[in-house]
Order: C-alpha cells, then sequence, then structure tokens
C-alpha cells in the first residue's frame, strides 16, 4: 500500500477490528506497512465468545510489517469516535483510508422479523449511522492528506435477501452512503467505495458451520478475511482510483481485476448470480 506518489507511510482506521473481516483487514494492510489504527471494544479475550481484541489484532499488525494502534471504541458512542479521530489528527494530521467495519451483528435465528428480538435493528445504529459518524469525522483528515479512500464493507444481501432485514437495509445503505459521500468528496480526490465480501472465513462463521450438523456443513472455499485488506490495498495504491468512486464493487471480482489474491494464492470467486447480485452491473456496480 502506498500514497500512489511514493508519500509518507499511510495512515489507515479499520473499525470493528477485534475480529471478523475487520481484523483481516488491518492485518492485510499491516503488510502493506501502514499505520493502522484498530478499535473495538474487545479489551479481554472473554469480552466475545469468539475471543479477538483490538491488542491482539495490533500486535499481528506488528508482526505484518506495519504498526498497530490500539483504540478502545463503542461505535454507539459519537463522542468516543469523535475523540478517536482527533487522536489521529494530533498524530499525523491526515489519514489515507477509513474502513468503516464495525457493526452491532445479531445471531441468526430462525423466523420473521416480528419473531425476534428488536434488538436486531440496532444493526442499523452501530453498522449504517456508525459508519456516517466515523466518515464525517475523518473526511477533513482525508482531505487534508490530499487523496483519500472511504470503505464501506458491503454484501450481496444489499441487494438480496440474507439473514434479515435490518442486514439488508444495513447493506444498502452502507452502499448508498459510499454513493452519495463519493459525489460530494469527488472534488477533493477523495473516494468511497462498499466492497461486497463473500462468505468469509471468521471465528464467527466457523462457530456457526461447526453447530451444524456434518451433512449439513457448507464445504465451498471461503474468502480469508485479509482478502478485502488486499483489495482496499491495491485499490488505494491504484493510478484511477477515483474510476471506482461511488461504485459498490464485488471484492472477488475488483481483486481480479487489480491481480489481487487470497492469503493461499487462490482467487476468490464471484458470487454475483449464486447470492442474487444483478446479472447485469447495477448502476453504481462495474
Amino acid at each position: 500500500m502506498t500514497t500512489g506518489s511514493g508519500g509518507p507511510t499511510p495512515v489507515a482506521v479499520v473499525t470493528g477490528a477485534s475480529r471478523g473481516a475487520g481484523k483481516g483487514i488491518a492485518i492485510a494492510l499491516g503488510e502493506s506497512g501502514a499505520t493502522v489504527y484498530v478499535t473495538g471494544r474487545s479489551q479481554q479475550p472473554t469480552d466475545s465468545p469468539h475471543g479477538g481484541t483490538i491488542a491482539e489484532t495490533a500486535a499481528l499488525i506488528d508482526e505484518a510489517g506495519g504498526k498497530g494502534i490500539p483504540v478502545a471504541v463503542d461505535h454507539g458512542d459519537d463522542e468516543a469516535v469523535a475523540e478517536l479521530f482527533d487522536q489521529v489528527r494530533r498524530d499525523h494530521g491526515r489519514l489515507d483510508v477509513l474502513v468503516n467495519n464495525a457493526a452491532k451483528v445479531s445471531p441468526v435465528l430462525p423466523g420473521g422479523f416480528w419473531e425476534k428480538p428488536l434488538e436486531a435493528a440496532d444493526l442499523i445504529n452501530v453498522g449504517l449511522r456508525s459508519h456516517y459518524v466515523a466518515s464525517f469525522h475523518a473526511a477533513p483528515l482525508l482531505i487534508a492528506n490530499g487523496r483519500g479512500l472511504i470503505v464501506n464493507t458491503g454484501h450481496y444481501g444489499a441487494v438480496a435477501y440474507f439473514h434479515s432485514p435490518a442486514y439488508g437495509a444495513q447493506k444498502a445503505g452502507a452502499d448508498k452512503l459510499a454513493a452519495d459521500m463519493a459525489k460530494e468528496l469527488r472534488p477533493h480526490n477523495v473516494a468511497a467505495v462498499s466492497i461486497w465480501m463473500g462468505g468469509l472465513d471468521t471465528e464467527r462463521a466457523r462457530a456457526y458451520i461447526d453447530s451444524l450438523p456434518p451433512e449439513s456443513r457448507p464445504t465451498a472455499r471461503r474468502e480469508s478475511p485479509q482478502f478485502t485488506g488486499r483489495v482496499i490495498a491495491a485499490l488505494y495504491a491504484a493510478d484511477d482510483l477515483m474510476h471506482y468512486s461511488g461504485r459498490a464493487v464485488i471484492g472477488a471480482e475488483l481483486g481480479a481485476r487489480l491481480g489481487v489474491t487470497d492469503i493461499d494464492g487462490s482467487a476468490p470467486l464471484s458470487l454475483r448470480y449464486e447470492l442474487g447480485g444483478p446479472p447485469e452491473p447495477h448502476p453504481t456496480l462495474w
């Protein structure tokens, strides 16, 4: 990951990076040499049944060749988010990349939305509104840098049913945020995109799969959480970064276009047809 002009070490913020997609993205950005601020609520391994802490992720970033900076942040607390970006401003005075990944995901339960706890709608707060708040505070730092990138972690659930109405609304909203923020940021050479991830090999996914009867467990290869981070690093380094601004892109397709492979050297497959993506690119898709 470079600034595209051989400039200073890139600075990134990855929200919700104690585990899962955010953790993998943060590590991959560290592999590219970036300084990565790792946010999340988990400070002890027991804070989540799936383990993981912001300090553990930061240490793995260091091992990967970058610099990890753990910052405990509840992304439902606007003041805490403001303080995070104040810290980035004090430390660096600029920002290269913001990855909006923090989300309050509820367990996947059977039944209709009216039969599940109302807390499922919290995903629209920490997961959509929180993307807006982080971007609000990040934008001046990205603009000050003269070149920047906001990434919302997206999914095919933006256009097809997946998990729940709240999940679909959050993913569709993340795409629209990227599209509209991109329009306002374009004069400042700052891009905004939503990157759709496929099935990920995360702690949560492994626990869910292990809970299924052996005959029901999926066997398809899953993307590593680092793959999307590799795609983000390559996108930011691309000379035509602004070409993608405002779009919702399928990570596997963008990775193929940028020559990015997964950590095992494989090329993840697009699930455009399997998961209901538009058979022809949506206006915000290439």
